[in-house]
């Protein structure tokens, strides 16, 4: 059932052959795109994507109101607001997102780095914060190399999905769904990598059908 919905795929994972976020995101795309027979993915790579750290001149362009903006302004701006313009033009998003240092892996938060602009994806109209991206769903698919689960004795150093729903949330995005595939060091101690991957594909696949028509 299909009616033209768009999904922004976006990877964050260095590794590609190996990268169990990569595996997921591609298992959840296929699935999608089986749903959606016209719908449309946006692919995002963030590793093939070069994202400059923010510099006092970006963060001036940025303050600066858009009628007012220098050429070299915008030329500074230009990547942000076509990361922003994929955002607002998609439906859905997917983000696969490994964990790394106990956070995000930094080329996603350059992105969002990149994304989060006063004015455009939030503002703080009468001095309160208001999300301006609304009416979106998001799937977060998070791959571990130990278990973070709640309740377990290295739960409270996971800040990557605390971070991204606080993040996105504040952005207006509160229709979020993350799947995490916890554990995956153990396919470098002679774990089965078909076998591991067997329940978290059947979650993604699964989630990615109840998807479809855009209402979970």
């Amino acid at each position: 059932m299909g009616n033209g919905l768009t999904l922004l795929h976006i990877d964050s994972s260095p590794l590609y052959g190996r990268s169990v976020s990569r595996e997921l995101t591609g298992a959840f795309v296929t699935q999608w795109k089986a749903s959606h027979p016209d719908g449309r993915v946006v692919e995002r790579d963030l590793n093939a994507t070069a994202i400059a750290p923010i510099t006092e001149a970006w963060v001036g362009a940025v303050y600066t109101p858009d009628e007012m903006q220098t050429l070299e302004q915008k030329k500074l701006l230009a990547l942000s607001d076509s990361l922003i313009a994929e955002l607002k033009e998609t439906d859905e998003y997917l983000i696969g997102v490994p964990m790394h240092n106990f956070g995000v892996p930094s080329v996603l938060k350059l992105w969002i780095e990149q994304i989060s602009r006063v004015g455009k994806t939030f503002s703080y109209a009468d001095g309160t914060p208001k999300g301006l991206i609304a009416g979106k769903k998001a799937t977060f698919i998070i791959a571990t190399g130990g278990i973070y689960d709640a309740q377990t004795q290295m739960a409270s150093l996971n800040f990557v999905e605390p971070y991204l729903r606080s993040l996105f949330g504040f952005l207006g995005l509160t229709d979020a769904i993350f799947l995490t595939a916890g554990g995956t060091m153990a396919l470098n101690h002679g774990q089965d990598r078909d076998t591991f991957l067997a329940p978290h594909l059947l979650a993604v696949q699964t989630h990615a059908v109840r998807n479809q028509g855009g209402h979970v």
